[in-house]
């Protein structure tokens, strides 16, 4: 037991995930969004060290922008003072310096655990070195902490299926590298569901939707079903490369963006399409409505429910949606007319690299790879799966298979509690909905109860509470920050509690306290 209590302003919570980590000192009435966010690499000069095998080794991010996991072999060892992180990177690669690219959490979370032991064997000596350098960052970079009077407890959410050895090698960074005064691990998707449950419900399904992956987590009365846990290779990058394929057919953003007088080589052009998709999403400018969904206005024939308006935080949007009523009461019969033709043909304007581009519909099917993957067959920029297209299950085949790992009693409660999250959800409203509709499948569609007791009949989709204000405009995809930052003032707050490893547990009994003083067991 650890009979020690922290106060709410003293905790730090660290949330990594598989391309970023978001961490934040204190635990406020207010929950606060994460004090810091910086992408989940680590640079490395290649003059400082020797590396065996070939440079061209498909482990080599050549291409920063996409993450693969990082399984280099080095024949001397670097330091962790050789490792760049951070604005250093940052720096360096906008530099030019010849810097290798890794990312040590893109494999975070593998369905095939036989695979996962081979790779943790590898992860778990490279952890040392790279947790040390990302979480030295974080705290004495970026936090200011004093490494000789390190009074914080802190608690890290990490991917679920970690090993034991993980598990302990962890602890012991932490006390030993950072002298913490308390520690504890969570499990990311019970962070990321303690964020929505609103009424004592803890049974569902998250579904982390990543930059190369999208992570299913059934989740039963507050457990992981780590049998059920399982990772699709789809996720934001693939919605970007399909946008920017279907630009390619708007002939005025291909007119802008490549003249016919002086056309832009292949791969800048295939670059800048990207840029441009990732500035759409970037503007929130894309919907994703389930099937026989519509759009609804915010405020139906001049009626507005003020008291819901300001509950939600949209009393901006209902302003402005008022001004460009009564500014369109005022123009001509001409202008009138442009506007609907606009309104119909949904078009929308970009600001992106010093002009303005018109994109219209095709917007909206940015997520569509997520529920059909052989619609990036033949696209530039997945080859590293390509010829896996045809056999990668859709997002909600993942899901269904995902739940019905879980025995037959418990897919009814699993299904009332569906949780889309992830950097995508950032901008994007309505994808647990779209998700939601092409579920049906895997439900009853006419249950008899007097015969289908334990068969599920209905799915329903969760989201972080509006009550949580600065996450109001934030989208789900902050959902484990804010559900660590709950866990963790209830963990670290309770003297009695058996639920983190303190300085004298550590002492007395060593690395292996944290298998038994964890949020993750609770």
């Amino acid at each position: 037991m650890s009979n020690t209590a922290f106060r709410d302003v003293s905790i730090i919570v660290v949330d990594t995930g598989r391309t970023s980590i978001r961490a934040g000192l204190g635990i406020h009435e207010l929950v606060r969004l994460p004090a810091i966010e910086f992408p989940a690499r680590v640079g490395l000069r290649r003059s400082t060290t020797n590396y065996a095998g070939d440079d061209n080794a498909s482990h080599i991010a050549m291409d920063d922008s996409q993450p693969v996991p990082s399984t280099s072999k080095l024949s001397t060892a670097p330091k962790v003072t050789d490792y760049l992180v951070g604005a250093q990177l940052d720096d360096a690669l906008a530099a030019g310096q010849d810097i290798q690219v890794s990312w040590p959490f893109a494999d975070g979370a593998i369905g095939d655990w036989t695979q996962a032991e081979a790779i943790w064997c590898v992860f778990s000596i490279f952890l040392q070195l790279v947790f040390a350098l990302l979480l030295k960052y974080v705290l004495f970079d970026r936090l200011q902490l004093r490494r000789a009077r390190m009074e914080y407890p802190v608690l890290l959410s990490i991917h679920p299926n970690l090993s034991r050895d993980v598990y302990e090698n962890i602890c012991r960074i932490f006390f030993e590298r950072f002298n913490v005064a308390g520690f504890g691990i969570l499990d990311r998707p019970i962070a990321q569901f303690y964020a929505v449950v609103t009424n004592g419900h803890l049974s569902g399904v998250v579904v982390d939707v990543d930059r190369d992956h999208t992570d299913i987590t059934p989740v039963y009365d507050g457990f992981v079903m780590h049998s059920a846990h399982t990772s699709v290779p789809l996720g934001f990058r693939d919605c970007q490369v399909y946008l920017a394929h279907l630009l390619r057919s708007n002939s005025s953003v291909m007119n802008a963006l490549s003249p016919p007088e002086s056309p832009l080589p292949s791969e800048a052009l295939q670059q800048a399409l990207l840029e441009l998709a990732q500035q759409v999403w970037d503007d929130g400018l894309i919907k994703v409505l389930a099937e026989g969904e519509a759009a609804r206005e915010l405020e139906e024939e001049g009626v507005t429910d003020i008291a819901a308006v300001l509950v939600a935080g949209k009393e901006k949007a209902v302003i402005e949606t008022g001004m460009k009523k009564r500014a369109n009461a005022k123009a001509s019969a001409a202008e009138q007319a442009r506007t609907r033709e606009i309104e119909a043909l949904d078009l929308v304007t970009v600001q992106f690299r010093g002009k303005e581009f018109s994109v219209g519909k095709e917007r909206h099917r940015f997520c569509e790879p997520l529920f059909d993957p052989t619609l990036l067959v033949g696209l530039a920029g997945v080859e590293p799966k390509k010829a896996r297209l045809e056999t990668i299950p859709s997002v909600q085949v993942a899901v269904g298979t995902a739940v019905g790992h879980a025995e037959v009693d418990q897919r009814a409660y699993i299904w009332q509690g569906l949780f889309v999250t992830g950097e995508i959800t950032n901008r994007i409203k309505g994808l647990g909905a779209a998700l939601q509709a092409r579920l049906s499948p895997f439900i009853l569609g006419s249950a008899d109860p007097q015969h289908n007791e334990v068969q599920p009949r209905s799915i329903r989709t969760l989201k972080v509470p509006e009550y949580f204000a600065e996450y109001r405009e934030k989208g789900d995809g902050f959902a484990s920050f804010l559900g660590s930052s709950i866990v963790a003032k209830v963990t670290f707050t309770d003297p009695l509690a058996k639920s983190f490893v303190s300085k004298a547990d550590y002492t007395s009994i060593g690395p292996r306290a944290i298998l038994g003083m964890s949020p993750s067991l609770l």
